[in-house]
C-alpha cells in the first residue's frame, strides 16, 4: 500500500474515532437570585453574623463562589447560567439596581442568562444598563423588542457558545404574561413560549448546531410543556415559580432532572440557596445519552469565600442605617412562604392586608386585596427590623385606594384563583373580607361566600378598596381596577405601612383567622 493510502486510512479511522466519541458538559445553574447577596435563613429572609457563623445560613455570593469553583474543579467542560430574576428582593437591588448584580455575575464568569420578568421592574432602562455592564449574553426569545429602542438589536433571542471544541446553543425564554407582571413598556409585545423557541432551534439546527440548552424563566409547567411542543431541546434550564427539583430532598416537586422525551429539565429554588450541577453526555448527534446530577445546598458546610465576603460588606455598609433599625417584635414567626401564601390564607398576607387597612379605615375604605407576589419572605420570631420588613416587600409600591362594584371585586377574586394549582402571585390576600375558593369548579363559578363586613357582597354596590399601585394599576393582570372611581395611588410605601403597624401591635402575634375557606 502506497504511503498516501496509508495516510487516507489513518485519516478515516481518526474520523470514524471522532464521529463515535460522546461529549460531556456539566451544566451549572442558578436562578431566582433576586439580590440575596448576603446569607439567608431558613425562611429565605436576613440571616444575622452571629447565625451565620453557628453554621445556620445558607446561600450568598461568598458560598456561591466557593461552590461554584469547586464544582468546576470537578468537571473537565462545564458552563454556569442563570434562569432570571436576578433583580430586586432587598435593599441591595433598591440601593445599587443591577449593578452589584453585574459586578457578581461576572466575577464568577457566568456564560449566559435568560431575562426574568423582575429584570423588567424598572423599565428597559434599567434593563439596558445591566445589560452594557455584563460579559455575557441575556437571552428572550419569546419577545419582540424592535419598537423599543433602548433593546432593539441588542437583547438577543439566541447565542452560541463554544467549549471543549463543540457549540452550544443557548436560548433564553421569559414569561409570556411579563407586560403584566413588571414593567416592559409599551413597546414590547411577548408571545407564546414554544414558537418562539422552535424557531430559535430551527435557526440553530440550520447553522450545525446540535445540542442546545434553554434558559427559561417560565415556571416549571410551562417548562414541561415547551419540552412537549418542541423538538431539539436538549436541557431546559428553568426559574420564575421557585421549583426545587431533587432526587434526595424531601418535598421537591419532582427529579433531577424531569425528563419529557430526550428533554432534560432542571430548576435549582432560589435566593443562592443552591447551585444546580447537571453532567449531560451527548452523542455525536447532539442527543443526550445520560443526564443526572442533583443541586448542590449551600449550607453552613460550604465556606465563604473571603474576598467576596469583604467586598459585599463594603457593598452594604451604605444600607446598615437603614436595615438594622429594630422596628417591632414578633411573638412567633409570619410565614410569608410563597407555597403557603399563594394558595391559602397566610399570616403574612393577614398582617399586610391589616396594615393597608387599617392605614385608611377612616376614609371610607372596607376592603383590603394583597396580591400574594408581592409577599417575598417571612419573618422570624423576636426582633423585627426594617430589612426583614423591606426583604418581604421589596418593591417599593404605594398604598392606592379606590372605589369599585361588588362586581368587579368578584372578578378580582375569580382572577386571584384562576391560576391556584401554579401557585401564581396572583391569588389574593385580603382584609375586611372573607371568600371560599373552589380551584376545581368552572371558570367563572370558582368563588362563592363572600362576604364584606359580615353582609354578603352586593354586586351592584361600590366598595371602597385598598391595595397596592401595582395591582390597581393591572399588575397581575387585575386589568378590572384599570377604571377604578376616584383612584389613588400615591398612598404611603406598602414597607413602611406595614412596619408601623407592626410596631403599634408589638409583639405582634401572628395568626389566621379562616377569612380564606380552600375547597
Amino acid at each position: 500500500m502506497s504511503l498516501r493510502l496509508l495516510t487516507s486510512a489513518a485519516v478515516l479511522a481518526l474520523t470514524a474515532g471522532a464521529a463515535s466519541a460522546d461529549y460531556s458538559l456539566t451544566i451549572l445553574h442558578t436562578n431566582d437570585f433576586h439580590a440575596r447577596f448576603e446569607p439567608i435563613s431558613k425562611y429565605d429572609s436576613g440571616c444575622s453574623a452571629e447565625d451565620n457563623t453557628a453554621g445556620e445560613c445558607f446561600g450568598g455570593s461568598a458560598r456561591l463562589v466557593t461552590a461554584i469553583e469547586a464544582a468546576r474543579a470537578k468537571s473537565d467542560n462545564s458552563i454556569l447560567v442563570d434562569g432570571g430574576d436576578q433583580f430586586q428582593g432587598t435593599l441591595f437591588y433598591t440601593y445599587y439596581k443591577g449593578k452589584l448584580a453585574a459586578e457578581m455575575m461576572n466575577k464568577v464568569g457566568y456564560d449566559a442568562m435568560t431575562v426574568g420578568n423582575h429584570e423588567f421592574d424598572d423599565g428597559p432602562e434599567v434593563l439596558r444598563g445591566f445589560m452594557d455592564a455584563l460579559d455575557f449574553p441575556i437571552l428572550m426569545s419569546n419577545a419582540d423588542v424592535s419598537g423599543e429602542p433602548l433593546l432593539a438589536d441588542v437583547l438577543m433571542k439566541s447565542t452560541v457558545i463554544e467549549k471543549a471544541g463543540e457549540k452550544i446553543g443557548l436560548i433564553g425564554l421569559t414569561p409570556q404574561d411579563t407586560d403584566e407582571l413588571a414593567s416592559p413598556g409599551p413597546n414590547i409585545t411577548f408571545s407564546d413560549p414554544s414558537a418562539a423557541v422552535q424557531g430559535e432551534v430551527d435557526k440553530l439546527t440550520a447553522e450545525g448546531v446540535n445540542k442546545i440548552i434553554v434558559l427559561s424563566h417560565s415556571g416549571l409547567k410551562v417548562d414541561e410543556l415547551v419540552a412537549a411542543n418542541t423538538t431539539g431541546v436538549d436541557v431546559i434550564v428553568g426559574g420564575h415559580d421557585n421549583s426545587l427539583l431533587s432526587n434526595t430532598i424531601e418535598g421537591a416537586k419532582g427529579p433531577y432532572p424531569i425528563m419529557v422525551g430526550d428533554t432534560a429539565i432542571v430548576q435549582a429554588y432560589a435566593y443562592g440557596k443552591f447551585l444546580g450541577e447537571l453532567n449531560v453526555t451527548f452523542d455525536d448527534e447532539g442527543v443526550i445519552k445520560e443526564a443526572v446530577g442533583e443541586p448542590v445546598l449551600l449550607d453552613g458546610g460550604v465556606s465563604e469565600d473571603q474576598v467576596t465576603k469583604d467586598r459585599i460588606t463594603e457593598a452594604a455598609a451604605p444600607l446598615e442605617e437603614i436595615r438594622n433599625k429594630v422596628v417591632a417584635e414578633a411573638a412567633a414567626p409570619i410565614v410569608g412562604d410563597r407555597d403557603v401564601c399563594r394558595t391559602k390564607e397566610c399570616s403574612m398576607g393577614n398582617l399586610v392586608a391589616d396594615a393597608m387597612l387599617d392605614r385608611v379605615a377612616d376614609q371610607g375604605i372596607q376592603i383590603a386585596l394583597s396580591n400574594s407576589g408581592g409577599l417575598r419572605a417571612s419573618i422570624d420570631e423576636g426582633e423585627v427590623t426594617m430589612g426583614e420588613v423591606l426583604t418581604v416587600l421589596p418593591f417599593q409600591n404605594t398604598l392606592s385606594t379606590f372605589f369599585v362594584s361588588g362586581q368587579s371585586v368578584l372578578d378580582a377574586l375569580e382572577h386571584g384563583a384562576s391560576q391556584l394549582d401554579e401557585s401564581a402571585g396572583r391569588f389574593l390576600q385580603v382584609a375586611g373580607m372573607s371568600y371560599s375558593v373552589d380551584a376545581a369548579a368552572e371558570v367563572g363559578s370558582r368563588i362563592s361566600d363572600v362576604m364584606v363586613a359580615g353582609a354578603p357582597i352586593d354586586p351592584a354596590k361600590d366598595y371602597g378598596l385598598v391595595s397596592n399601585n401595582y395591582v390597581r394599576n393591572g399588575g397581575d393582570g387585575f386589568k378590572m381596577f384599570l377604571d377604578a372611581k376616584n383612584a389613588y395611588d400615591f398612598g404611603p410605601d406598602l414597607a413602611d405601612v406595614t412596619a408601623e403597624y407592626l410596631a403599634a401591635n408589638a409583639p405582634y402575634a401572628p395568626y389566621t383567622d379562616g377569612r380564606i375557606t380552600i375547597k
